[in-house]
């Protein structure tokens, strides 16, 4: 039985655990201890009101959220980007969504290229590798320059400190294109576990880095994709600095709002607030013989852990001995909450994404609603490249979050400089 409009507010405790950054087990002690009580049962399921939650200041934040107001966002004039390693343009398209006019999109995966060009052939796809660019042509013309860098170690970094520690990394790339092209403002994300590689000491090379291009960087902030309208608990890191001429002038800057609610896979899956009709078939993975019928004694939400214990073992394998919870592997999804964070294949033993009530992977367009693409957005090349390019792409909804918090800081800076 779905969750009806009435009962839309109602929060389970996974849920509570997302949005308070703390593990299911802290959820369930501060319950033992009477500090939170659910107070709705639904389908033979605990949930708490927002009422019983009320006091706290992240469900405040989204009872109280300007989120209607910020979706009136409008640009003053046209605001031009640029981005680097954009892939199968979940960013590319939020930015978009949100008032941006891209003047050229550089990746490398030739797949993600065709991805690109099938749904935009307006856009300037360039197919390259970032070292070869050279963007000085765009000196003064661009207002946003964004990209999403892959994670590449930083290890060596940190030891002189500065823009050549950086050095055949892909950051270093994203740098020089900053110093080459002088944008108003820049954007890069990243996973949330650079806040704490190499204890602390590559942030702080990107900080020095940053600095040293001439630019004021915001205190950066990691923003889960489920409090955005995105039924997926997804995190990213996300770094915003200003041209010092132009951060002067800026008192503050304002992150995203919340939306009203956690987005789960039933409003992934079904027509209703993200999607006007239930998703379309496609394209997907199945399970070999063997695997589907482990995967069939699965429950709704469980894993592992509700196997026959020989089965455990049998399934598990040298795993089976391991530390840690694994709650990844023959992990079945829950319709009633946000997916798992998607990666770069669905049916990998170590995390698995099984559909909520089918025993099967779920499909490319499963895949791509719960990554927030629209119906209509081609993915080119491979299934399994499918899979990658969506697995890999931020989020569109809240990639439009933020495009809409970088139009209001331009807008600023706009009405500033007159």
């Amino acid at each position: 039985m779905a969750l009806t409009a009435s009962d839309q507010f109602l929060v389970s405790p996974e849920n509570f655990a997302a949005i308070m950054d703390v593990s299911r087990a802290t959820i369930d002690n501060w319950i033992a201890r009477g500090i939170y009580v659910p107070d709705v049962v639904y389908n033979g399921k605990q949930y708490f009101s927002l009422s019983a939650l009320r006091k706290v200041p992240q469900i405040q934040d989204m009872l109280h959220s300007p989120w209607k107001e910020e979706l009136k966002t409008r640009p003053l004039r046209p605001y031009t980007s640029i981005e680097l390693f954009a892939g199968a343009g979940g960013l590319a398209l939020g930015m978009e969504q949100a008032g941006f006019n891209h003047l050229l999109l550089n990746e490398l995966n030739h797949d993600a290229c065709r991805t690109l060009l099938a749904n935009r052939p307006e856009w300037h796809v360039v197919e390259a590798d970032v070292r070869q660019l050279n963007f000085t042509r765009y000196r003064g013309q661009v207002d946003l320059l964004t990209g999403g860098f892959p994670c590449q170690a930083f290890s060596y970094a940190g030891k002189q400190g500065g823009f050549t520690d950086t050095r055949g990394t892909l950051f270093f790339e994203l740098a020089r294109a900053v110093k080459e092209i002088q944008p108003s403002v820049f954007m890069a994300e990243n996973v949330r576990g650079l806040i704490a590689h190499d204890g602390g000491r590559t942030l702080e090379t990107i900080r020095k880095v940053i600095s040293e291009l001439g630019y004021t960087l915001i205190e950066p902030r990691v923003l889960k994709a489920l409090l955005y309208q995105v039924p997926q608990k997804r995190e990213r890191l996300i770094l915003i600095a200003i041209r010092n001429d132009l951060a002067q002038h800026i008192t503050s800057f304002s992150w995203p709002s919340p939306y009203y609610r956690v987005m789960t896979l039933r409003d992934a899956f079904f027509a209703g607030n993200l999607y006007d009709t239930d998703v379309p078939w496609s394209e997907g993975q199945i399970y070999p013989a063997k695997k589907r019928a482990v995967l069939d004694l699965i429950p709704e939400g469980g894993d592992w852990r509700d196997l026959p214990e020989e089965i455990q073992r049998e399934y598990m394998g040298a795993s089976y001995f391991l530390g840690g919870g694994k709650t990844g592997m023959a992990r079945r999804l829950a319709l009633d909450e946000p997916s798992l964070t998607l990666t770069c294949a669905p049916a990998q033993k170590q995390t698995e994404r099984c559909h909520p009530t089918e025993t099967r992977p779920l499909t490319v367009r499963e895949y791509a609603r719960i990554q927030t693409f629209p119906d209509n957005w081609i993915f080119e090349g491979s299934l399994s490249s499918k899979y990658k390019q969506i697995g890999n792409a931020v989020p569109v909804n809240l990639a439009y979050a933020i495009g809409r918090a970088l139009i209001r800081l331009l807008n600023a800076i706009e009405q500033n400089q007159h």
